[in-house]
């Protein structure tokens, strides 16, 4: 068993597929004491939980939604913010002017100067400052001028979402003013551009400059510029690179004798900052067929995983769903199932019963549409 794969640290939880609950089973891991309903109602008051004070970001590395803490709410802002201007610059060609989302802009920040608001009292709000795109509008998924204006003001740092019941897995939200703006002073982008190099390799270092790329969503030039100025080393025997005061903990870093098992969502930061499941797997367990959304196929030849899955000490050892008909988790062990495994997946399922309902992967996610994974888990060897 690789060492790599356990010396990696959990970097930032992502929320690429918005609804998913891939944020609450971290949590779990993370924090088994804390109960979900304190978690919900600190989020729904204050947008934040607890003093790590983790909030949703929208505009993050690639445009993609993270839960960022405090001293990264400007920084995640910032890499963010080219792929957020990407829908004004459809807009422009149906005719849509930066004046007018300007005007927009204005009428939503006096709006909600009186209190948070969900978007349908948003529009009622600001009247006929936003308007319908039309048909051509529809087609290029602006059906209005409105999240125009609230995109912009979101990357601006002026407003943010809070979860309506404090639940980061749910689709339901308002829009508050964000007071102080967390950008502040204004971060030159190539220096946004080293600091989110620096970040992603404490999180996840040892990687690759291609892993990199395909978190920030840089090109090969870009990325490089991003990393030269870190000085990364390569670990002996291998093309992954690590900053250089990561190098000594490394070579003295020694696995745990014991077993921890964790479960966790298929869309785990642990998972997605790499996108390479070959690494976290041992070369036996690469060969395994797995149900993806049309057929049956190698775990070790995919990029993210078909089902949530179960670690033990950094390597994949599982793969579970949960199935709301029998209110349980239906998984499948790759090696031996002992007591410690047993226990986790129990603590797992009460948690999804009991605090979460469900345990979708997505917002499209539905019992129907994850059927034919839960049969291959129950039937599996």
């Amino acid at each position: 068993m690789s060492d790599l794969r356990r010396f990696s640290r959990r970097g930032p939880m992502k929320r690429e597929r918005s609804g998913g609950r891939e944020l609450h089973p971290a949590i779990l891991t993370e924090r088994p004491a804390c109960p979900n309903a304190r978690r919900g109602s600190t989020i729904a008051r204050h947008g934040s939980l607890d003093s790590a004070r983790l909030v949703v970001a929208e505009a993050g590395a690639r445009g993609c939604t993270y839960v960022v803490p405090a001293s990264d709410f400007a920084l995640a802002l910032q890499v963010g913010r080219n792929f957020a201007a990407a829908p004004m610059k459809q807009a422009v060609k149906l005719g849509v002017t930066e004046k007018e989302i300007d005007r927009l802009c204005e009428a939503v920040v006096k709006a909600l100067s009186k209190g948070p608001l969900e978007p349908d009292e948003i529009r009622k709000a600001t009247g006929s400052a936003s308007r319908s795109m039309g048909p051509e509008g529809v087609k290029k998924g602006l059906s209005t001028t409105l999240p125009l204006a609230l995109g912009k003001l979101q990357s601006a740092g002026k407003i943010r979402r809070v979860p309506t019941n404090g639940r980061l897995d749910q689709q339901r939200y308002r829009y508050a003013l964000w007071r102080p703006n967390p950008l502040g002073p204004k971060l030159a982008a190539d220096g946004a551009s080293a600091d989110l190099a620096g970040r992603y390799f404490q999180w996840v270092g040892p990687a690759t400059l291609a892993e990199f790329q395909s978190f920030s969503g840089y090109g090969v030039k870009a990325a490089k510029a991003a990393i030269e100025p870190l000085g990364l080393v390569p670990i002996p025997g291998n093309d992954r690179l690590l900053l250089p005061e990561d190098l000594e903990s490394f070579r003295r870093f020694k696995p745990p004798k014991t077993p921890h098992y964790a479960l966790v969502s298929g869309l785990d930061s642990l998972v997605l900052h790499r996108r390479d499941l070959g690494s976290l797997l041992d070369a036996g367990d690469g060969k395994r067929k797995v149900m993806t959304e049309k057929a049956m196929e190698a775990l070790g030849g995919l990029s993210d995983l078909p089902s949530h899955a179960i670690f033990d000490r950094g390597r994949l050892v599982g793969l579970w769903e949960y199935d709301i008909e029998t209110r349980s988790i239906v998984w499948a062990s790759f090696g031996v199932k002992d007591k410690a495994l047993t226990d986790a997946v129990e603590r797992t399922e009460a948690f999804v019963r009991d605090d979460l309902g469900d345990a979708r992967s997505f917002s499209l996610d539905s019992p129907k549409s994850r059927a034919s994974r839960i049969n291959t888990l129950r039937t599996a060897p």
